[in-house]
């Protein structure tokens, strides 16, 4: 079961950096994000969304990928391979583009957007939705951060611990378990 994480960042280009972070962190493998979105809110309070996953992208990917490969095994029918190949891939190319870009993969937007309504202007938050992670080794990677946890799924000890990491403080009670 994945964990969500909401944290707040008085900048525009904290989340940012805390997002660039974290993928290093997935790189070392101590880390597993299943969804992480950018939420930065503009001077004038407008809401901008930087997904971290671009669905279009990789839908176009796999259609163009599984319509060749049908394409190609159609135009093997026909006796025209490569035509099929060519066909298959760009009808392929457009379906797959087409269903990328209408999924809702991860935390729903309709989610990041009111609450990215409620953060202040000329500040960030950054939506995480987290499958494992290495509790004691992220936190430390993040002490001191100055971000506030705006919403979060972890039980009340996680997300005190949290908390205090990112405002560089001990939590008041040692808790037991994990981030």
């Amino acid at each position: 079961m994945s964990d969500l994480i909401v944290v707040g960042f008085d900048s525009t280009e904290e989340a940012d950096k805390v997002l660039l972070k974290l993928n290093t962190l997935k790189k070392e493998y101590l880390i597993d994000l299943e969804d992480a979105v950018v939420v930065v809110r503009d001077e004038t309070g407008k809401v901008h969304l930087k997904q971290s996953m671009n669905l279009t992208a990789i839908g176009a990917t796999s259609g163009l990928l599984s319509g060749s490969l049908w394409g190609g095994l159609v135009g093997l029918l026909f006796l025209n391979p490569l035509a099929g190949f060519a066909i298959g891939g760009a009808i392929g190319a457009g379906t797959g583009a087409l269903s990328g870009s209408l999924a809702d993969y991860g935390i729903d937007d309709d989610f990041i957007k009111s609450l990215g309504e409620t953060i202040p202007n000329n500040s960030s938050a950054l939506f995480v939705l987290v499958r494992k992670v290495q509790p004691e080794k992220v936190l430390a990677e993040f002490s001191g951060l100055r971000g506030k946890v705006l919403k979060t799924s972890l039980s009340p000890d996680q997300e005190a611990k949290l908390q205090a990491a990112l405002s560089g403080t001990q939590p008041a009670s040692p808790a037991a378990g994990s981030f």
